[in-house]
């Protein structure tokens, strides 16, 4: 069973749909021997570091997801949920975060041409490295994803599996052993997204 944690951030319905299109057994909860009990969990978040790690720390789900990672459940961080992993984030200040990836969520605009756009919002292509990541083992070189976001992930070359060109090659994905993050959101990347879930599915470790 697949938990998406509900922490009062994130999309929960596309994402809950997305599973059931892939046949996964998933529910929603904020319950701490709910999220123990289960087999996966599933980081969401739109909006506001801060106010989102406040909000996982309010209830303690901070330290349950730690624990849960700890022991080896895979655990998928999506878009702020991802950038919720990191050591910190410097979103409107300095905000300390799980400290299951190393490194810490910087402003895309310190590396983008000052042309760009900011949120970074639409589909771009996702590039693999040498080495293709297994949650991308249904993926080709080149599949896109859709992106929003205005923060990415910096100093976590040791953990990037994936990257996005938007005038810069910003974090795409990381992965540190069972604890995996996709930048995008993969509930609004079409059948590139599901190909992901099913592989996140699929993972033990």
């Amino acid at each position: 069973m697949i938990v998406i944690i509900d922490y009062g951030v994130g999309n929960l319905y596309s994402l809950t749909q997305s599973f059931k299109a892939i046949g996964a057994e998933v529910i929603v909860s904020g319950e701490k021997a709910v999220i123990r009990n289960a087999d996966k969990i599933v980081l969401p978040g739109v909006g506001a570091f801060e106010d989102a790690v406040n909000k996982l720390r309010a209830t303690g789900l901070d330290k349950v997801i730690i624990e849960e990672a700890q022991k080896g459940k895979p655990l998928l961080g999506i878009c702020l949920g991802m950038q919720l992993l990191f050591d910190k984030s410097y979103e409107y200040g300095e905000h300390k975060g799980l400290s299951l990836i190393k490194g810490e969520i910087e402003p895309i605009s310190k590396v983008i041409p000052k042309e760009y756009k900011i949120p970074h919002i639409g589909w771009n292509a996702l590039h693999f490295g040498e080495k293709k990541h297994p949650l991308f083992k249904y993926l080709n070189e080149g599949d896109h994803a859709y992106f929003v976001h205005s923060f990415y992930g910096a100093n976590c070359a040791e953990s990037v599996i994936a990257t996005a060109e938007y005038g810069e090659e910003l974090t795409a994905a990381v992965a540190s052993g069972n604890v995996y993050g996709c930048q995008f959101h993969p509930e609004k990347s079409g059948e590139v997204g599901l190909k992901i879930l099913r592989a996140f599915c699929e993972r033990e470790v």
